[in-house]
């Protein structure tokens, strides 16, 4: 039930995150539902409802229906953890704006790279290759996307120079730490720093 549900989830997110891809399906969806305020209402609830349904299902197959496909050596889990620093460093890069995102182009989708290639080295049961391997897949289909895609899709952010880098930096390291040692271990139930 719990790897299904997950999987139930992962489909709703991506699903809503994939139309926004697909720039003139998601402009005859917000022609047939009402204008742009309702399309972000349904967006959102969709994304927010296959968010909790990947972290439900995640949790209640963990406990009840884990699946070892294979044992990854501990290098490969000290691996991701050094992944981790780059990938969260990156996702603040997107939205502070500096040189770290004039290099990358697109910092959000390198990091989710980083981030499910990391957990997929690092997690060798069923549903974590499901999870990693399908966030992996979305990003990698997400910037192929964006290269063929005609507009921006959302209003620009200010691009800003080396302060804005080591304010990223900055809070991307706090942010990491957190992660690591506070939400992790409380909220996934895995330390870290374990074995």
């Amino acid at each position: 039930m719990g790897l299904l549900g997950m999987i139930l989830g992962l489909v709703l997110f991506f699903g809503a995150h994939t139309l926004t891809t697909r720039r003139k399906a998601r402009g005859q969806v917000v022609a047939a539902i009402g204008g742009e305020h309702v399309y972000k209402i349904v967006y959102s609830l969709a994304s927010l409802i296959g968010l909790a349904l990947i972290v439900w299902g995640f949790a209640h197959y963990r406990a009840t229906e884990w699946v070892q496909i294979w044992t990854p050596p501990t290098f490969l889990k000290h691996l991701n953890i050094a992944l981790m620093l780059p990938a969260v460093i990156l996702v603040v890069a997107a939205y502070i704006r500096g040189r770290i995102y004039a290099t990358v182009k697109h910092p959000m989708l390198a990091g989710v790279k980083l981030w499910a290639f990391g957990h997929l080295l690092a997690n060798g049961d069923l549903g974590g290759i499901i999870l990693f391997g399908s966030f992996l897949a979305w990003a990698v289909y997400d910037r192929i996307s964006l290269k063929r895609r005609a507009d921006p899709g959302a209003p620009p952010i200010p691009v800003g120079g080396l302060t804005n880098d080591l304010i990223a930096v900055a809070v991307g390291v706090v942010a990491y730490l957190a992660l690591a040692f506070a939400f992790h271990p409380v909220v996934i139930g895995i330390p870290v720093m374990g074995s």
